[in-house]
This record gives C-alpha cells, sequence and structure tokens, in this order.
C-alpha cells in the first residue's frame, strides 16, 4: 500500500518557521520533557572518527494542554520584547513522533559544506505512518538558539543589554536574532580565531539589521577575553575541545550560555567557572553522560551531579524553583539539545506547511 508523505527543504522549513515561534516552542517543549510527558533516550552515537560522529535522536511527545501562568504571561508578549509582539496560538501542544539522524563531521568546512548535517523523520502519532521527512539541519541550528533564548529569560537579569559571542558560525548568527527577541541589547561584542570570519559576521549582521535598531553596536574584537569583559550575556558557539572562556573574564551578575563541547572529553568553559556559577541543563541525564563540562568537572572533584540546579524545563514548569536570586550571581545554561526540541519543532514546520501548502507530496 501506498503511502503520502509530505518533503521539506531547507528552504521550505526556512519559509513557514519563525524565530518568535520556535521560542514559544522550545519553551513547551522543554516543560514537558522535565514533566514526564517525553519519551526519549540519550541519544545513541556512533563514533566515526576523532572529529566526527553520528547520532539518532528519537523521542515520542504525548500530547499536553498548553502551560497555565507560562513566563510569556497573559499577553504573550515577552518580557523585554518589543511591546507589539504578540505570538499566534499554535498546536505546540500536540503529540509528536520522530527522530532526527544527526552527523558532524568536523573538515566538513574542506569541502565547503556545514559540520552538522541533519534529517527529520516525522511520523503519525496515531499510526505510526511517515507524515513527513525534513531537513533537519536548519532546524538544528534555529531551535538550538530559541532554547538559548529560553534560558537567558528565564536566568539572565532583567537589564541584560550587552552581549559577547565566541564564534561566528552559523549558530552565532541564530543567537544574535534569537537574543535579540527576548533582550534590549544595545551592545554586541563578537570574536572568533579567524579574523576574516568575524569580520565578515559583523559586516552581514550589520547590514541585516541595518535601520531596524540604530542603537545597538556590533563589532568584532581581536581578544576573547576583549568581547567577554563587561558582557551581561555571553555566548559560546564554537567547535573548541578546550576551554575558550576563561573564569576571570566573566563578571559578577553574568548570564554564560555554553553551545559546543557536546562530548564528555571535550569543554568550553573554564572548569572555575563552571564550579563558580549557578549551573541549569536542558536534561540532567544527558548533561551527566555527554557533557564534558560537567562529566570532566565531576571526575576532577570540583562538585558533585547535584550541581546541576535545574532543568529548564522544570523552571517552565514551576515558578517556585529558584532560578537568579541576586544581581551578581553567575548562571550557566550548558545546552546538549534534545529530541523532543527537534521533533516538535518538525511538527510545527510540518502544520504550517499544510496549512500553506509548501513542499512536496510524496507517494512511498
Amino acid at each position: 500500500m501506498s503511502m503520502k508523505f509530505r518533503l521539506l527543504t531547507e528552504a521550505d522549513v526556512r519559509a513557514v518557521l519563525t524565530m518568535e515561534d520556535l521560542i514559544e516552542t522550545m519553551s513547551s517543549a522543554l516543560r514537558r520533557f522535565s514533566t514526564g510527558r517525553v519519551v526519549q533516550p540519550v541519544r545513541p552515537t556512533v563514533e566515526i572518527a576523532d572529529d566526527s560522529f553520528f547520532a539518532t535522536m528519537p523521542a515520542y511527545v504525548r500530547a499536553d494542554a498548553p502551560a497555565r501562568g507560562s513566563d510569556l504571561g497573559q499577553t504573550g508578549v515577552r518580557p523585554g520584547s518589543d511591546p507589539g509582539l504578540t505570538l499566534n496560538d499554535d498546536s505546540s501542544d500536540s503529540a509528536a513522533l520522530g527522530a532526527k539522524l544527526v552527523t558532524v563531521f568536523g573538515r566538513n568546512a574542506l569541502r565547503n559544506l556545514h559540520s552538522h548535517l541533519a534529517s527529520i523523520l516525522l511520523l503519525d502519532p496515531e499510526t505510526g505512518a511517515l507524515q513527513a521527512l525534513l531537513d533537519g539541519r536548519y532546524i538544528t541550528e534555529a531551535r538550538t538558539a530559541a532554547v538559548s533564548a529560553v534560558s537567558s529569560r528565564l536566568l539572565a537579569r532583567k537589564t541584560a543589554a550587552s552581549l559577547a559571542i565566541i564564534g561566528t558560525g552559523v549558530q552565532a548568527r541564530s543567537h544574535l536574532d534569537a537574543l535579540s527577541l527576548v533582550h534590549r541589547l544595545r551592545q554586541v561584542t563578537v570574536w572568533s580565531p579567524n579574523k576574516s570570519h568575524r569580520d565578515a559576521f559583523v559586516d552581514d549582521a550589520k547590514t541585516a539589521i541595518s535601520g531596524s535598531d540604530p542603537g545597538l553596536t556590533l563589532k568584532a574584537v581581536d581578544h576573547a577575553g576583549e568581547a567577554v569583559v563587561g558582557a551581561d550575556i555571553i555566548v559560546l558557539v564554537t567547535s573548541s575541545p578546550t576551554p575558550v572562556l576563561e573564569n576571570g573574564w566573566v563578571k559578577p551578575g553574568a548570564h554564560v550560555i555554553s553551545v559546543g563541547a557536546c562530548r564528555p572529553n571535550q569543554r568550553e568553559m573554564d572548569p572555575a567557572l563552571v564550579a563558580r556559577g549557578r549551573l541549569f541543563v536542558d536534561s540532567r541525564r544527558a548533561a551527566l553522560v555527554e557533557s564534558g563540562d560537567v562529566v570532566l568537572g565531576m571526575q576532577e572533584g570540583r562538585f558533585g551531579a547535584d550541581h546541576i540546579v535545574a532543568e529548564l524545563g522544570e523552571l517552565l514548569a514551576d515558578d517556585s524553583l529558584a532560578r537568579r536570586r541576586s544581581d551578581t550571581e553567575v548562571t550557566i545554561f550548558k545546552s546538549l539539545g534534545l529530541a523532543v526540541e527537534d521533533v516538535t519543532a518538525a511538527a510545527l514546520a510540518y502544520r504550517r506547511a499544510v496549512e500553506r501548502n509548501a513542499g512536496q507530496e510524496l507517494m512511498l
């Protein structure tokens, strides 16, 4: 028996997903994950080479009612965002089933390819039939930044206005876009080891925001410490297996978002900083297995598993949980990426594509 499914290319996915939608959807996904509404394993990984691996990320997301009293408030407007910004109500709490197949090949840049490539299979949660095959590279890029924005909305100081970005790849740009939606940024400082890359990043970003926010200063600097010192929010989006951020550079009250170093033998942050900061994660189980910033710190006796204060989803589900306790403490969000994020983002893209007749219907 033939079966219809929808094919969505990267261009199709970009056309139907907005960062505003993804921030809302990731909040729902994280809350459901931490409240037992998601069935997913810690991702199985096949090592291919020192800088290459293949991972499978399946998830079943049970249907859930929208959370009451979410941190978007009654108006659906994010604190610190444009007061005119409202969110479309979407079926972001419906059931979803699927899996992402993702590869990371560090040397792909030499072949003019992205280092992270992915495809997402979306299945009908009632029948198991194939619903859609989607490009997953852009979804990975965008949903990661959306989750970071959720962390910053929860954990950064409400007055945060300066952002440091270490790294200039696709995640750097998506994080600039996402964090601009939850904070009124006045200064963005960027560093990466390659001067031409960081200059090109700033030029491209300035062109994109030209006229939209004349009060925003965006610049590249020659040293990572110069970018970080004084920053309210620090984003690490690197492929470095060793620390790129020193404890002494981070001012009291900063919020640090670490996106790279997703293997247990890698770390992006000075271990003294991880021990100093108040640590939050997307998944405790994953962090204790996959994150070198956590695993190596524990092996060195710097802290125990209880150093992880909470998952973001726990904060979203329970307003009584302590978030930022003062304007001087450093908060850290260690992001690893969850299958539930990919599957719920893919489900949103699929629903929008059906509504707008985007993509192609094919037979299997």
